[in-house]
């Protein structure tokens, strides 16, 4: 069976991690998505302590499955964070947008599964080596802040170099052919943001969710990149405005991180960042996220054993 490793360390039914999509993956989503076998996972993002605590105890009390939560370590109160995480006995955090090696000694004091969101091969040893439970490779196919490398590339070299952990692969991954590729690329599991953010369970306006399911690859972009932290988004007025202001010279500091972060799906679409992988490209369709875990998985499955077959045939 596949993720085998993955779901033994995570202590779930199926190896897919919901991305942490921060003020979107919030209690409701996050606990649908751990009811149904996989793990949820609470983004923090730029959010203050108290936003994460409320949560966090909000989840607990729909679901007794395990969930994690997304630390965005460019949060400049990440200490009250980690203390949050900590005092709550969170099943696993997921890290990301910085070094996360000075937390570890806390967190697995305090018995807490890290898992790193990392952009490199490199970068996933290193981990590895320090003692983080798993690591998740993401390519530049996903949404929102973007690194340089495809998922395509990344999970096979990490994978030569990974050993004993977990690793999951991220980006570009929304069905059950995109799914199975990355396992037969050496992936013991996937995590998806798109495709969660396009359920039923995701407290984003009806309007969000229409422009993923229209959107084709054309209408997907990135923007920003002259602030040093690319955004991946789909087009929209907001999305027109920063590329102009990036003709016009802007400099990084006159775009507002809260711009950026604040916008929760829940505003006019045309005016706030539609955070979206280039796997809206393919999303055609709102599921609950019961249907969306067992149609990628159960379909990858039967992508590869027909593979198989198709291999053994010739």
């Amino acid at each position: 069976m596949l993720g085998e490793k993955l779901k033994r360390v995570l202590g779930i039914q199926f190896p897919i991690i919901q991305g942490g999509m921060a003020g979107i993956s919030e209690a409701e989503l996050v606990s649908a998505v751990s009811e149904a076998g996989g793990l949820g996972v609470i983004g923090s993002g730029l959010l203050p302590a108290s936003w994460l605590e409320s949560q966090i105890k909000k989840t607990k009390e729909l679901t007794k499955k395990p969930f994690g939560v997304n630390l965005f370590l460019q949060n400049p109160k990440i200490e009250e964070l980690v203390k949050v995480v900590i005092r709550e006995r969170v099943d696993v955090v997921f890290t990301g947008g910085g070094n996360p090696l000075p937390l570890f000694p806390y967190l697995q004091a305090a018995g807490i599964k890290i898992f790193c969101v990392v952009p490199s091969p490199r970068l996933a040893k290193k981990m590895e080596d320090n003692g983080a439970d798993g690591v998740v490779v993401e390519g530049w196919e996903s949404g929102g802040h973007v690194g340089k490398n495809t998922t395509f590339c990344l999970v096979p070299q990490a994978r030569n170099l990974i050993r004993e952990i977990p690793l999951v692969a991220a980006g570009g991954i929304y069905d059950r052919r995109t799914a199975a590729a990355a396992f037969l690329l050496g992936a013991d599991g996937v995590q998806m943001g798109t495709r969660f953010l396009a359920s039923k369970e995701a407290k984003v306006s009806e309007d969000y969710k229409k422009k993923i399911l229209s959107a084709t690859a054309d209408d997907i972009q990135v923007i920003l990149g002259f602030t040093g932290h690319p955004l991946r988004v789909i087009k929209n007025d907001f999305s027109q405005e920063m590329e102009k202001l990036e003709k016009e010279g802007a400099f990084p500091e006159e775009v507002k991180a809260e711009r950026i972060a604040g916008g929760l799906g829940l505003g006019n679409v045309e005016k706030v960042p539609l955070l979206a992988g280039l796997s809206a490209g393919g999303i055609s369709e709102i599921k609950n996220c019961k249907e969306i875990i067992e149609e990628v998985y159960f379909g990858a499955l039967k992508e590869i054993e027909e593979l198989y077959k198709k291999a053994k045939e010739n």
